[in-house]
């Protein structure tokens, strides 16, 4: 999940990484853990693992990726883009799978997506020995697909190739009625050229048909249930395709977790708080150390404060080509940072290079949040993450809901949320035919829910209610100032592993310090 120049908004963290940061104790709660290592669980079915996977070289069309021993397979499947009007054309899906390295143990398929909405999965595949704990490697096919609408599926969405235009060269605290109308006409702007550019698409992108994909590709795969491994937004999309398919679901894990019956306004607000204290954190740890580039004489806050407002004022100037570094170029970089403790250093030098007069490492900052390459293109990220996300709701706010919403934005968050204006999300989209159906997950598998204490994204409570949410659910709570945990500690990724493989999970209240 992120947050746009304006107000709170849910995307996913970019990437995961499995390595430890942390202890591997286990706090409150024993884990109800085996005694040993990771045991042999069986299938679906009852039959021993390592039976052969079934032949889908014919549906999926699959080919080597790279070296033939990479053990990873790159494919593609059709699927209706509306489920009731096959008609209506079709959605090339992109898909990856990264074999179970242990065959003669393997469980069946794992599919994962990290989130967005708006980020394809397939790299989740195809850099799975990055992303997950060899226990996973070992016993199950790692199975990520882009999306409808997202990284190399087909069609995809496609609202804009300008973000500066919408992201960057943007004053967020207007001065007057004609910069604030500037900034919502600039929203009706993007927004009416993602209904138009997506007209054939536009109606059927969002999350109960992604679910409905998920279920297609199981069926492809040849397996009567299937696990699920979700991240952020992620979590949503598996509760979702949990309550619309439950039988089909063997284990399901949801990190970083949404709370699936709150409002958009609720939900905008918990962020934003979220957000605001891991802010209040990495500037506290600035001004507690004096090693800290962005020390101050321990006065970080105030520091950070003034920053802005200079930034505000007058903005620096930047590379040929380039916006200049203004307060929306800076709060994205501050929001970028607080995804996870690894990029504070980053931003603590940004920040003291911009006292400076050098703005480079904020715009760098920047860049990553919108997911920039290096050849100065964009993939289309935010216009999926927007388009979906809107799509999502029956309701559209007005202009006036959204700056009432903003002033409530600014008591919970006064650093991240300056303006007065809002972020008019949605106001100018169509209505949706299809909004996200209400999550329950009756019926379906064991889940396991995962909270972190330090989530600025998803905060804890989100995740809470998740758990509370579905029918059969267990929530692992991690500590840890990052969004999502499984990358956290050795215990946050042995719990995990542990459930996914052995269907066993800890004991309501276990913590992983």
């Amino acid at each position: 999940m992120r947050r746009s120049p304006t107000a709170f908004v849910a995307i996913a963290l970019l990437t995961i990484a499995t390595g430890s940061c942390g202890g591997d104790s286990v706090g409150d709660g024993a884990i109800g853990l085996p005694d040993g290592s990771i045991t042999v669980a069986t299938n679906p079915d009852g039959s021993a693992p390592g039976t052969p996977r079934p032949d889908t070289s014919a549906t999926f069309g699959w080919a080597p990726f790279g070296d033939d021993d990479s053990g990873v397979e790159l494919g593609s499947i059709e699927v209706p883009i509306d489920y009731d009007d096959p008609t209506a054309g079709t959605f090339d899906l992109f898909i990856a799978r990264h074999l179970a390295t242990n065959p003669a143990e393997r469980i069946g398929s794992l599919v994962v997506n990290p989130g967005g909405p708006g980020f394809g999965a397939s790299d989740w595949a195809i850099l799975a020995a990055a992303n997950y704990g060899q226990a996973l490697l070992e016993r199950f096919d790692i199975v990520g697909w882009d999306p409808r609408g997202t990284g190399l599926s087909t069609p995809a969405i496609d609202c804009t190739d300008d973000y500066d235009r919408y992201f960057a060269d943007v004053d967020i605290t207007p001065d007057d009625e004609a910069e604030r109308q500037t900034i919502i006409d600039l929203a009706d702007e993007l927004q009416t050229n993602c209904a138009q550019r997506n007209a054939a698409i536009l109606r059927h992108v969002g999350t109960n048909d992604s679910a409905r994909d998920i279920d297609t590709i199981r069926q492809a795969l040849g397996e009567d249930q299937i696990s699920y491994f979700g991240f952020s937004y992620g979590s949503e999309l598996g509760a979702t395709w949990m309550t619309l398919f439950p039988d089909t679901v063997r284990a399901a894990v949801l990190d970083g977790a949404i709370d699936p019956n709150a409002d958009l306004e609720t939900a905008t607000l918990e962020q934003a708080a979220g957000f605001e204290q891991s802010l209040t954190s990495f500037l506290a740890a600035c001004s507690a150390n004096d090693d800290c580039p962005f020390h101050n004489d321990g006065d970080a806050e105030g520091a950070f404060d003034r920053l802005m407002a200079d930034l505000d004022a007058t903005p620096l100037p930047s590379d040929d080509g380039r916006p200049q570094v203004n307060l929306a170029v800076a709060l994205n970089a501050t929001a970028q940072a607080m995804y996870t403790q690894r990029l504070w250093p980053v931003l603590e030098q940004a920040l003291a290079d911009a006292q400076q007069g050098n703005g480079s490492g904020l715009l760098s900052l920047h860049d990553e949040y919108y997911v920039r390459r290096s050849d100065g293109t964009y993939p289309n990220v935010y216009e999926a993450f927007q388009t979906i996300a809107c799509m999502d709701r029956s309701d559209r706010s007005t202009v006036a809901q959204d700056e009432a919403l903003a002033v409530r934005l600014h008591e919970v968050s006064p650093r991240l949320s300056p303006s007065a204006v809002g972020s008019y999300q949605c106001s100018f989209f169509p209505a949706s035919d299809d909004p996200r159906i209400p999550i329950t997950g009756a019926g379906a598998g064991p889940a396991l829910v995962v909270g972190t204490t330090g989530d600025p994204a998803t905060p804890l409570a989100s995740s809470q209610a998740m758990a509370a949410a579905l029918d059969d659910a267990v929530l692992l709570t991690v500590v840890s100032q990052q969004h999502t945990g499984y990358s956290a500690n050795d215990c946050s990724i042995e719990v995990i592993d542990t459930f996914l493989v052995n269907l066993i999970r800890p004991t309501e209240g276990t913590r992983c310090d």
